[in-house]
């Protein structure tokens, strides 16, 4: 197998940023009191500094988020993998703006306003982003420490 030869951290922030703005789905990990740790997959918005997502308020996912505000959040696949580690703000569904709503619905094609049970949304603020391909880009793979850009 051949492996493409390694992007400079531009090229990976940038490809990073096309993944967020353009894939639906992520793998939302969290952990309860006990440390369990509890993963499903969601959908998602970003708006340039957050991911959105949400899940009913009784969700295993939704109550760990309440409880510690923490998530670990994986884009796209195992050899082309963005890991983002983040602090997260919950909002009721019926208290989010129309028009942030309205985006998350159109990109998602689910509206959890529109849902007979409890909903929150949940803004996550990467704290960590990480990004690689191959054994080859894992020096340098933090794109975000601290909740900034390593490379602009």
């Amino acid at each position: 197998m051949t492996r493409p030869a390694p992007r400079t951290p531009e090229q990976r922030r940038q490809d990073t940023l096309e993944r967020l703005e353009h894939d639906v789905d992520v793998w939302v990990a969290t952990a309860g009191e006990g440390g369990e740790p509890y993963m499903v997959p969601l959908s998602f918005l970003w708006d340039g500094s957050v991911l959105l997502i949400a899940t009913a308020s009784a969700s295993v996912t939704a109550r760990n988020l309440l409880a510690n505000g923490r998530a670990r959040i994986g884009v796209g696949l195992v050899r082309d993998v963005v890991l983002i580690d983040g602090t997260a703000q919950a909002t009721p569904a019926g208290d989010i703006p129309a028009e942030v709503g309205d985006a998350f619905a159109a990109k998602t094609g689910f509206d959890p306003r529109e849902e007979s049970g409890s909903y929150h949304y949940f803004r996550v603020t990467p704290r960590r982003l990480q990004a690689w391909r191959e054994v080859e880009e894992l020096a340098g793979r933090d794109l975000i420490r601290d909740g900034e850009w390593t490379v602009t």
